[in-house]
């Protein structure tokens, strides 16, 4: 039985699924996309729409509301909210976003990943490839192109002096370090936490603090930070280092 969800405008929740199964919040302006994206995930046993949002207000009242995994978000209904992603990030803070863009724009696309989106996706994505990027994503993973790799890259590498000098490099400590080398190895933070012996929520807390000392915002500039101020004595390329965030 489906569950009509009054406050949102009418929106409908898809039916209850297994407990593991992936959350999901589909956040568009267009009524006919958000039934196409729902028809393509209703195919799926382990992905589930729990709600929907046709505006900016609907869906921060959505993720108040329902407990959700990932919010798959048309990127038009962050134009003209300041500070938009933190603001969602502040209600749920484990929240991962997918933006899908009309189009690829390099500051834009640079902005959204340091604000904490996970991925960047056209809105002419195959469905295949929309349930493999939404898995990823899930499972702790960043999406990202080879395009946006090359922009966040060199949006780094142009502030890379200013962020940290010889002088004022934070000091690590060697659990951090450690965890700092499993990141730029490819792991998820459950297996840092098995390899450390500890629990995955522990793994979260001291990557906050990672973030925090570092002046980084997830994964990926994590790694590139690393790179590029030598916090690790590793030979590495760039391109094969975040091939391994991300996880592809």
């Amino acid at each position: 039985m489906e569950i009509m969800d009054d406050p949102l405008d009418g929106e409908v929740l898809d039916k209850p699924g297994k407990a593991e199964a992936i959350r999901i919040i589909l956040a568009d302006s267009q009524a006919i996309y958000r039934v196409g994206i729902r028809k393509i995930f209703a195919l799926e046993d382990d992905i589930r729409v729990v709600a929907q949002a046709d505006s900016f207000e609907n869906l921060r009242a959505a993720i108040a509301r329902y407990p959700t995994d990932i919010v798959l978000l048309e990127g038009s209904l962050l134009a003209g909210t300041a500070n938009a992603i933190p603001e969602l990030l502040r209600i749920a803070p484990d929240l991962k976003l997918i933006v899908q863009a009309a189009g690829s724009d390099e500051n834009h696309t640079v902005e959204l990943y340091r604000r904490g989106v996970r991925g960047i996706i056209s809105r002419s994505i195959t469905p295949d490839l929309l349930v493999r990027c939404v898995r990823k994503i899930a499972s702790g993973e960043t999406w990202i192109d080879n395009q946006s790799v090359s922009w966040v890259i060199e949006a780094y590498r142009s502030q890379a002096a200013a962020l940290v000098g010889p002088r004022n490099q934070p000091r690590l400590s060697p659990k951090e370090m450690a965890i700092i080398v499993c990141i730029t190895q490819g792991k998820r933070n459950k297996e840092i936490a098995f390899q450390l012996g500890t629990t995955e929520q522990v793994i979260k807390n001291y990557l906050r603090k990672i973030y925090d000392k570092l002046g980084v915002s997830d994964r990926l500039e994590l790694a590139l930070y690393c790179l590029h101020n030598k916090v690790i004595h590793a030979e590495a390329e760039e391109e094969s280092l975040t091939q391994k965030v991300q996880g592809s």
